[in-house]
């Protein structure tokens, strides 16, 4: 594995007076902005989370060089309706897309989602609102959110799957809507492509670039053999896996083998991994690194056999929002601008990102649109917040039928508008969520709480 060293990391987040020095305006001007996403990569499988058996020493890298969100939560455990609400900055019922998309939705009864409403093209995604304020704005890697091909919204260079799914070999793409055959690695040709936008990037411009990786999301077949010969003795005592448990659904049957493919998701993790410090040296080299806000996060999180599931949100029947699907890392790396090494420990969504991301390139939200989240660019920046205001407390969850309320304390998960059947954790004593004490009446003013929290929430139309 490859990786950028510490030192040059944290050297650079150092650097920012010499660049004033030398007269840039790197310091006054409209960050550049470098997102990248992962799909189906939960916090608790990076080193900088606690894992020490699945190897990510460049995201951990990363994580030191700026701010980690200690609890970051994504509202929908599923990729396509959660992606909607990071570039959105709103929630499925506003957005349209409740579920992933698929055009012959699947399993029995049918899941998934066709296509999204048509009133989703008239959606406003944070590169419509980046271009507006003067962004060059290019996206790769896996869209997910309906036109595949042409995703539109600002962005002036795509390269996207054929479909919105591909093999990890020779994936079949559309490169700027028009559909190519690639030879090579799917995760290497991402960052190539990448890397290419930012040699064609527009001179005068900030950039905002979308770097969505396919890992780790299975097949786990396709990948270097290298990634693999890693992983054949780990042993991953330390995962807390579980024989499989009756209501398993998505993805039950990797359970028949769940060491043997808790090593194959971990070489994927680690081949995402070697895929940052290309990145980076890249932005080193062309001299932007000083300049470039760069966020790693993912779409949604993974169970990889905890409570003896699998997969995400729909890993089992009921719905589950259990931690491990709903939270996902949250890394701001800005040199000069965000401390480093820090940790904030504050509960953040992604109804949250897009105001914060705006906020942090000083572009102003569009008038007309409802957003339930607002800007947490002062926590990753340490600074506090305007005079009176607090940060809130509690964050939400929603998909199909199963809403979430999840504070610092305790977690309410509601079916079918409390119908049932219905979860309640104390996640002080129980932060693995196995003891159900809903029907508790020790908990009867939390359980009540959280309960209101949902129902005015659901009321606000979100």
């Amino acid at each position: 594995m490859s990786f950028l060293s510490r030192r040059t990391l944290l050297s650079a987040a150092a650097a920012p007076l010499a660049a004033q020095r030398r007269g840039s305006s790197a310091a006054s001007a409209r960050p550049n902005i470098l997102l990248i996403l992962t799909d189906d990569l939960a916090a608790w499988m990076l080193g900088c989370h606690g894992n020490r058996e699945i190897l990510t020493p460049n995201i951990d890298r990363l994580a030191r060089s700026g701010v980690r969100f200690l609890n970051n939560f994504v509202v929908t455990p599923i990729c396509s309706a959660s992606r909607a609400t990071l570039f959105t900055g709103r929630v499925p019922r506003q957005h349209g897309i409740h579920d992933f998309l698929t055009p012959n939705p699947i399993e029995n009864p049918p899941q998934g989602q066709a296509q999204p409403p048509a009133s989703f093209a008239q959606e406003v995604m944070l590169s419509d609102i980046l271009n507006q304020a003067g962004y060059d704005c290019g996206y790769v890697g896996k869209w997910h959110m309906g036109d595949d091909a042409q995703p539109g919204h600002g962005y002036r260079y795509t390269y996207t799957f054929n479909g919105g799914s591909s093999p990890y070999q020779n994936p079949e793409m559309y490169l700027n809507g028009k559909p190519i055959k690639e030879t090579g690695y799917l995760t290497e040709l991402t960052t190539r492509h990448a890397v290419q936008f930012l040699d064609q990037a527009l001179p005068g411009k900030p950039f905002f670039l979308t770097a969505s990786y396919f890992n780790p999301h299975t097949p786990y077949s396709g990948h270097p053999q290298r990634y693999y010969d890693l992983y054949a003795n780990t042993k991953f005592d330390s995962v807390g896996w579980e024989p499989p448990a009756a209501n398993a659904l998505r993805e039950k049957n990797l359970l028949q083998d769940t060491l043997g493919n808790l090593r194959k998701c971990a070489a994927s993790v680690t081949a995402l991994d070697d895929q940052i410090p290309v990145l980076l040296k890249h932005l080193t080299a062309r001299n932007q690194l000083l300049n470039t806000l760069i966020i790693f996060t993912s779409d949604n999180g993974y169970l990889l056999g905890r409570h003896g599931l699998w997969s995400k949100g729909l890993a089992s029947d009921p719905i589950n929002m259990y931690e491990e699907v709903m939270q996902v890392p949250m890394l701001w790396s800005w040199p000069g601008k965000i401390p480093v090494e820090a940790t904030r420990p504050e509960l953040v969504s992604f109804t949250d990102f897009l105001p914060s991301v705006c906020d942090a390139a000083g572009v102003s939200l569009p008038a007309g649109k409802q957003y339930v989240g607002r800007s947490y660019a002062p926590l990753a920046m340490n600074k506090p917040l305007a005079k009176g205001q607090k940060w809130p407390a509690t964050v939400f969850g929603h998909f199909r039928n199963t809403e979430m309320a999840r504070d610092s304390y305790y977690k309410l998960v509601l079916r079918d508008n409390g119908s049932g059947p219905n979860e309640l954790y104390d996640l002080r004593l129980d932060p693995r969520e196995k003891v159900n004490r809903f029907e508790n009446n020790e908990y009867l003013t939390v359980r009540e709480r959280l309960t209101n929290e949902i129902a005015a929430w659901r009321a606000r139309g979100v």
